[in-house]
C-alpha cells in the first residue's frame, strides 16, 4: 500500500474514533492504526483468508488503550475502503468477517490489571469484596442486559435492561430459554453454541452476534457473551449472559456495504458489484455458457452539462438510470453505472446474439422520449456497444474491455445532428 493511501486511511480511522462518543485517545494509538491498516489490507487481499487478523487487530486496539466498546465499529469505514480497492471478488465478505473478528478480539483481549493498593507496611492490601447488596444494585441498574440461567438453559434472573431489550416486563422472562427470543433462522445455531458447546463442555465462554425478536415483532441485532460459572459456596453451576444491542452498528455496516457496491447518484450497482457478479458467473460457468454486455454511452452528454449546468446533468442521469432499469424489469439483466455518462448491462447465461440484441433495442427505446428537467425538454440518445462472449474462465476486466471496444466502433459508425450547438 502506498504511503499516501495509508495515511488517508489512518486519518479516516482516527476521525471515526474521535467522533465515537468522545472516547479518550491515547498518544500511541495513531501509530498502532498505521500498522493495523497494513495488516487489515493484507487480510483482505491474502490468497488464503484468516480472520485471526481481525482478532489480533481488536486486541491491538485494547493494548493501545482504546477500550471503549465502540472502538471496533470504527474500523468499518476503513475496511470497506480497503475492500473497494481490492481486486478480490470476495473482498466485501472478507471485510465483514474481519469487522466481526475485530469486535471479538477487542471483547476478549485482557485489560491491564489494576496495581493492588499497599498498606503502611508495604504489603498488598486484601482485594475489595463487593457487598452482595451493592452487586445486586449494580447489576439491576447496568445499561447492559444481564441474565443468569441454569444448566438447562432456562433463565433464573434478568435485569431491567434485558427486559427493555426484549420489550417485555422482566418478571415474564423467568424460566424461558434463549431460543424463545432468538430469531427463527438463528435458533439452531444459538442452541448449538450454548447447549452443544458451552453447557456440554461445562467451562468457558461463547460469544456471538445474532438476531433476536422483541415482543412487538421487531428484530434487533445483539452481541451475546455467555459464560459457564462453576458451582461455589453452595451455589449450583449457572450461566452468565451479557447482551448488548448492536443494531445500529449492523445498520451502519449494511449502509457502508451498500455504498461500496452502488452508485451514489442513481442507486444502480457500480463497477465493483458488476465485476463481482461477472466473476461469480465465470466461476460456475460451463464450456457452452455465454454472457452478453451492452456498453452504453450517452451522446453529447458533456454539452448538456455545459449548456444547462451539472445539476441538470445529474437529473438527466438519474432519469436515464430509471428508464434503463425499468426497460429491463422483465429481463434477467443487471444494469450498472460505471461513472460519468457510461452504463453497462449484463445479460446472464444463457445469452445469444438475438437475446442481447433485444436487450439493446429495449435500452435504445427507453431513451427515445426527451428527458424533462424543469422547463427543459432535452433529447437524449446513446451509443451502445454489444458483446456476446463465452464466460467460463474469462476475466471480468477482459470482457469489459471488449465491450468498450465495441462501443467505440458503435460511436464512430454513427453520425447524428447535434441538438446542443456551440452557443458561440
Amino acid at each position: 500500500m502506498e504511503e499516501l493511501e495509508r495515511a488517508a486511511l489512518v486519518a479516516l480511522w482516527w476521525r471515526a474514533l474521535t467522533n465515537a462518543g468522545g472516547m479518550p485517545m491515547p498518544p500511541p494509538a495513531r501509530e498502532v492504526l498505521d500498522t493495523l491498516v497494513d495488516d487489515l489490507a493484507a487480510g483482505v487481499d491474502s490468497e488464503r483468508f484468516d480472520d485471526a487478523v481481525g482478532v489480533r487487530a481488536g486486541a491491538a486496539l485494547v493494548a493501545a488503550g482504546l477500550l471503549d466498546p465502540a472502538a471496533p465499529a470504527t474500523a468499518a469505514a476503513v475496511l470497506y475502503r480497503i475492500a473497494a480497492r481490492s481486486p478480490r471478488p470476495d473482498a466485501d465478505e472478507r471485510a465483514d468477517a474481519l469487522l466481526g473478528a475485530i469486535a471479538q478480539g477487542h471483547r476478549q483481549a485482557p485489560r491491564q490489571p489494576r496495581t493492588p493498593a499497599t498498606g503502611p507496611d508495604g504489603e498488598p492490601e486484601p482485594p475489595w469484596r463487593v457487598p452482595d447488596e451493592m452487586f445486586r444494585i449494580a447489576v439491576e441498574n447496568s445499561p447492559i442486559a444481564i441474565a443468569f440461567g441454569d444448566t438447562d438453559g432456562e433463565l433464573l434472573y434478568a435485569n431491567r435492561a434485558m427486559g427493555e431489550l426484549l420489550g417485555v416486563p422482566i418478571e415474564t422472562l423467568e424460566r424461558i430459554t434463549v431460543g424463545e427470543f432468538s430469531h427463527p433462522e438463528d435458533q439452531v445455531e444459538v442452541n448449538a453454541m450454548i447447549f452443544g458447546r458451552l453447557l456440554a463442555a461445562r467451562t468457558g465462554t461463547v460469544c456471538m452476534e445474532r438476531r433476536l425478536v422483541r415482543a412487538d415483532g421487531s428484530v434487533r441485532w445483539a452481541s451475546f457473551a455467555v459464560t459457564y460459572v462453576p458451582a461455589s459456596g453452595g451455589q449450583d453451576d449457572f450461566g452468565l449472559g451479557v447482551v448488548e444491542d448492536v443494531t445500529e452498528r449492523h445498520r451502519l455496516q449494511e449502509q457502508l456495504h451498500w455504498q461500496a457496491r452502488h452508485d451514489q447518484l442513481t442507486g444502480l450497482p457500480n463497477r465493483r458489484q458488476l465485476l463481482d457478479r461477472i466473476e461469480k458467473i465465470a466461476a460456475t460457468a460451463t464450456r457452452g455458457d455465454r454472457i452478453g454486455l451492452c456498453f452504453i454511452d450517452l451522446d453529447r452528454f458533456k454539452q448538456i452539462n455545459d449548456h444547462y449546468g451539472h445539476a441538470t446533468g445529474d437529473q438527466v442521469l438519474v432519469t436515464v438510470a430509471d428508464r434503463l432499469r425499468e426497460s429491463l424489469r422483465e429481463c434477467d439483466c443487471m444494469i450498472a453505472r460505471l461513472g460519468g455518462d457510461e452504463f453497462i448491462t449484463l445479460v446472464a447465461p444463457p445469452a445469444d446474439d438475438r437475446k442481447v440484441s433485444e436487450v439493446a433495442d429495449r435500452l435504445r427505446s427507453a431513451l427515445t422520449p426527451p428527458v424533462t428537467v424543469g422547463a427543459h425538454r432535452l433529447p437524449v440518445s446513446a451509443s451502445i456497444g454489444v458483446v456476446v462472449s463465452p464466460i467460463a474462465g474469462r476475466a471480468a476486466d477482459t470482457l469489459l474491455d471488449a465491450a468498450d471496444r465495441a462501443l467505440y466502433r458503435a460511436k464512430t459508425s454513427r453520425t447524428q445532428p447535434n441538438p446542443y450547438p456551440d452557443p458561440r
